[in-house]
């Protein structure tokens, strides 16, 4: 395989994780995902609940509030330890064994690397309150907001740790829209890409 390891960044309701999932089963490769955070909690001795709002998530609705964030003596915030947690988690990972990666700043963090697949996955916005609907019990506004609010927080969260923007094309080898194509064919090209 000439891409070991493929890291999926997705906009939250596109079905990214679920993707991810099941290429990974496909081409028989460890999935990481729910597990990083487990890694992390374990490492940095907060909880798994901490862990998942602080990985992933900006703790701020802007990146000029990140300024404000409450730092130690040496500078870093709890959010830099998760971050630098979750980093050498993955370069780990990387290093190991073949996988697929979700979210998490992956791709960045496994930039220089030859063997990496960088993946963003996005969809229409109707098919996405309705996977959202579906999956979180919200009502089509709700499910909406509740978009919105995750994919800002995800964001924020990439463009201060990575000087980069969320979503850029120019951060990915390949950018699928899974309404249009469906979940089926996004895995589909992803596994024959990986195995050509």
């Amino acid at each position: 395989m000439s891409k070991s390891i493929i890291t999926i960044s997705r906009e939250f309701g596109s079905g990214g994780r679920y993707i991810g999932r099941q290429l990974a089963a496909r081409l028989g490769i460890a999935f990481y995902d729910k597990d990083i955070i487990a890694r992390v909690a374990e490492d940095t001795g907060f909880s798994e609940e901490f862990i998942e709002k602080k990985g992933e998530y900006s703790p701020v609705k802007n990146m000029f509030a990140y300024a404000f964030v409450g730092r130690d003596s040496s500078g870093m915030s709890i959010d830099d330890y998760v971050y630098q947690a979750q980093q050498k988690i993955i370069l780990d990972i990387a290093q190991k064994e073949s996988c697929v990666i979700v979210g998490r700043c992956s791709d960045y963090i496994l930039r220089e690397r030859e063997d990496v697949l960088n993946v963003f996955i996005y969809g229409e916005i109707p098919e996405k309150i309705t996977r959202v609907c579906d999956l979180y019990g919200k009502t089509p506004s709700e499910a909406k907001a509740m978009m919105k609010d995750m994919d800002k927080k995800r964001s924020i969260n990439y463009q201060y740790y990575t000087d980069q923007i969320w979503g850029n094309r120019a951060n990915y080898a390949l950018s699928l829209n899974s309404s249009a194509l469906g979940y089926g064919t996004c895995i589909d090209i992803l596994s024959a890409i990986a195995r050509k």
